[in-house]
């Protein structure tokens, strides 16, 4: 008898929960409740410091605007097209609100057209959010550049004052130019080996403040100075 009444019970139960979902699916898919809205848009970066207001404008969702009528894959696109954004992605919640996740380029240095400096990541990507002055603790690149420039943008901070740009020559090495005006012809194989030698010999002999134009350190075996 006792079983009995505990399985009526738990039938009745499930009964209740069952019809209490579907009475609230029903009604956030016509749209009333709570939970059928959008109230709030939550943004969150993978890095501490970027500026996340051109995201959040992108991201923008009138508010009470039907949860189910927000085309995600729209939105997704919208975020990614954002200055700065690497990748993205859009949740719904299931209170109606919308998450929003988004991991942001890291910038190491910078790419100059010659009037604009733009912020430049790890991996060549040029992020379309220039300023008109140059970062002097930055190193700086002009032209096409490689998928990964985070191993000679290392080895070239350590001409940093000296330096006034990089350039990817023909795809396959870097030429250094300097502040004073040298163009530093770099080897295909280890450039940041190459750099090194070349601060020694700085040090040394003044090389870079000298009147010659070209250091050409492509053969490891000699530099040719002209």
């Amino acid at each position: 008898m006792r079983r009995s009444i505990w399985f009526w019970l738990c039938f009745i139960l499930s009964i209740v929960l069952a019809t209490y979902f579907a009475v609230r699916i029903i009604m956030t898919a016509m749209g009333h409740g709570n939970a059928a809205r959008v109230r709030t848009i939550s943004i969150s970066a993978d890095m501490r410091g970027p500026d996340l207001n051109p995201v959040a404008t992108a991201a923008a969702v009138a508010p009470g605007t039907h949860t189910y009528k927000v085309d995600l894959a729209a939105l997704n696109m919208r975020i990614a097209a954002t200055p700065g954004v690497r990748d993205t992605a859009v949740r719904r919640m299931p209170n109606g609100n919308l998450k929003v996740k988004v991991k942001m380029h890291h910038a190491v240095a910078q790419w100059t057209d010659g009037t604009a400096y733009f912020p430049l990541s790890a991996d060549g990507t040029i992020v379309k959010r220039p300023t008109d002055t140059r970062d002097v603790s930055s190193i700086v690149f002009r032209g096409p550049v490689p998928g990964d420039i985070s191993e000679i943008t290392k080895a070239a901070h350590n001409m940093t004052g000296k330096l006034d740009y990089l350039e990817w020559i023909e795809g396959r090495r870097w030429n250094m130019q300097t502040i004073g005006g040298i163009t530093v012809m770099l080897p295909e194989e280890n450039p940041a080996a190459a750099i090194a030698g070349l601060m020694v010999l700085d040090e040394k002999h003044n090389l870079l403040s000298r009147d010659i134009s070209v250091i050409d350190m492509r053969d490891e075996a000699r530099i040719l100075v002209k």
